[in-house]
Order: C-alpha cells, then sequence, then structure tokens
C-alpha cells in the first residue's frame, strides 16, 4: 500500500490525503439543515473505518462515482471532528469532500475486508458500549413478533421484534423499521430453523442499519459451526 495513507493517521491539519479504501455502506440522507447528501462509511486494507460525507453543492459531481462496494483511491480530503449521536465508527475524525477531490478507480480491496465486527451482547446489554456508536451484532433468531404497523412522524411504518441468540445463549431484542420488518418477515417464512441474522450498525437511524438473513460470509459460517 505504498504511496497511501492509513486511515488511523487521517487529522485535520492538511487535506492533501491519498487513499485506498472501500465503501462498505453508501446512503443519500436529507436533512432540512444540510439538504441531499451522500453518506459513506469507509475502510482501508488495514481494517480502519472512516465516514465521509459529499455535501449537497457536490452530490452531482461525485455521485457516479460512488457505489456500495467498490474501492476507490481519493485524493484531497477534508477532515472534520467526528461528533454526536449514530456515529457510524470509531474514528476521531470524519472527511468531507472538496469541489477538488479526486476518485479514481484502482485495485480491489479483498472481499473479506468487510468491517463487520460484531460486539458482545452484554456489552450491549450492561451499558458497557458508548452509545453514541453504532455497532454490528451476528445472532440466531429464536423469537419473531407479527409484523406491526405504527404511525411514526404521521407516516405508517412497519415495524418488528426479533430475540437473538449468540453462541453463549445471550439473547438480545431488535427491533426493525421498515423495509427491514417485512423483508426479515417474509423470510423467516422459509427459513425460520436456520435463521442467522446480521445487522451492521444497530438502529435504523438515517437508514444506515444494513440487515441481511443468512448471508454468505466468513463471519456467519463461523457462527454457524
Amino acid at each position: 500500500m505504498a504511496g497511501f495513507n492509513p486511515v488511523a493517521d487521517l487529522k485535520p491539519f492538511k487535506s492533501m490525503w491519498k487513499i485506498r479504501v472501500k465503501i462498505i455502506r453508501l446512503w443519500k440522507q436529507f436533512t432540512a439543515a444540510g439538504g441531499l447528501t451522500i453518506e459513506m462509511v469507509l475502510i482501508d486494507a488495514n481494517g480502519d473505518k472512516i465516514h465521509a460525507t459529499v455535501k449537497k453543492e457536490l452530490v452531482n459531481q461525485f455521485d457516479i462515482f460512488l457505489a456500495e462496494g467498490k474501492t476507490k483511491m481519493m485524493i484531497n480530503l477534508s477532515l472534520n471532528h467526528s461528533c454526536g449521536s449514530y456515529r457510524t465508527t470509531n474514528h476521531l475524525y470524519k472527511i468531507s469532500f472538496l469541489a477538488t477531490t479526486r476518485v479514481k478507480i484502482c485495485e480491489d480491496l479483498p472481499r473479506a475486508i468487510n468491517g463487520f465486527q460484531p460486539v458482545n451482547y452484554r456489552e450491549i446489554l450492561d451499558g458497557t458500549l458508548n452509545s453514541d456508536h453504532l455497532v454490528d451484532v451476528i445472532g440466531q433468531v429464536v423469537e419473531v413478533s407479527q409484523v406491526d404497523v405504527l404511525s411514526v412522524n404521521g407516516k405508517d411504518t412497519q415495524n418488528i421484534t426479533l430475540e437473538l441468540r449468540d453462541l453463549e445463549d445471550v439473547r438480545l431484542p431488535l427491533v426493525l423499521w421498515g423495509s427491514f420488518a417485512s423483508d426479515v418477515s417474509n423470510a423467516m417464512q422459509t427459513r425460520r430453523d436456520e435463521a442467522l441474522i446480521y445487522d451492521r450498525s444497530i438502529s435504523n437511524a438515517y437508514n444506515v442499519s444494513d440487515v441481511s438473513l443468512n448471508p454468505y460470509m466468513t463471519e456467519v459460517e463461523e457462527f454457524k459451526s
């Protein structure tokens, strides 16, 4: 990785950074204050992650160059402190694209580098973890409710309650909202006996979560074994 700056080294004192990263999560977000933005979670070859934002005035400039799952070289980036709730990484800083930022094609990072870091259920249940940070979980579905419909901000929204079990038989309640609720409910009808779920970033805040049932990935195969 000669010539590239490690994500762990990124700091605000300069902008001429050059990184090679995989986009492991990408979503578009609209807020009254910020308008439409592109939000991403990036990971480098060392497994270090950082959040990145493309502000509304630059969305059209960069939208066609960015896609979830792709590896990109990114040059000339602004760094700011990461603060507030729903933080997607533990990095002290987050990236903001500049008009002069360059995004280039480069060699893909290995598929195994996916940023998935499931936490211990007990650390969630006893409040050990920092509640400002989103976390990943993996577990077997042992209980599932019917899909319910609630009014949220004047809009009918589906939700479903699950109970997950880890390898130590610790149980964790989990509520899924929106399309996640219907997707998981439908999948459970046919695969309940072997239902393993992984949830990246537990919380449906700002469409950050990524929920999969029985995905093919190393962490799931290890859980099954």
